[in-house]
């Protein structure tokens, strides 16, 4: 990764303005320019209608396809290092966890008293396996008419904005642990 430039100058790309802002409409954020925006559409789409696929043909949503996903690649995980790794809060790994146990299709492996790792059976190895061949089929339409090198590049550009993510959000926790006061107080 190379080391870029802030954003844009000229933030005004981001935003709308509404032809007569007189009538007391406010500029705000550009549904087709902001990226942050369209990045959120999408993912709340993608996984809307993945998680409405995969809970009619295989009875899970897609927060229980995300976990028999990382405990495919990374057997053992525990609760905390599966929410890192995935970016969702702690309960809702549990939560999904709980779903898929009772289901029969993971199980708890020992670890720290309180603390157990997961892991797929051999059931949740073979719906993970049925379930993967459907999201690369989806995958591929999603990504018809891009090269390889778009792909790539497109990996890359979620890869660079997933790091200032990080870096936000260590920005943000130094934020929390030093709050401003405002003025007038």
């Amino acid at each position: 990764m190379s080391n870029r430039s802030a954003a844009p100058a000229d933030p005004e790309m981001f935003l709308f303005r509404p032809e007569d802002t007189a009538g007391g409409e406010r500029v705000t954020l550009s549904f087709r320019r902001t990226p942050t925006v369209l990045l959120t559409f999408a993912a709340n789409r993608f996984t809307r209608a993945a998680s409405r696929l995969y809970q009619r043909r295989f009875g899970i949503g897609a927060m229980d396809w995300r976990m028999l996903v990382m405990l495919a690649r990374e057997p053992g995980s525990g609760v905390s290092h599966a929410g890192r790794t995935i970016g969702i809060d702690k309960g809702a790994v549990s939560r999904s966890l709980q779903r898929l146990a009772k289901r029969g299709l993971v199980e708890a492996t020992d670890g720290p008293p309180n603390r157990p790792g997961w892991r797929l059976t051999d059931a949740g190895g073979d719906l993970h396996d049925r379930i993967l061949d459907l999201a690369m089929t989806r995958q591929g339409r999603l990504l018809d008419g891009f090269s390889e090198d778009e792909i790539r590049a497109f990996n890359d550009y979620l890869q660079r904005f997933l790091s200032n993510l990080d870096r936000l959000k260590t920005e943000d926790a130094s934020d929390e642990a030093n709050p401003k006061v405002g003025e007038g107080t």
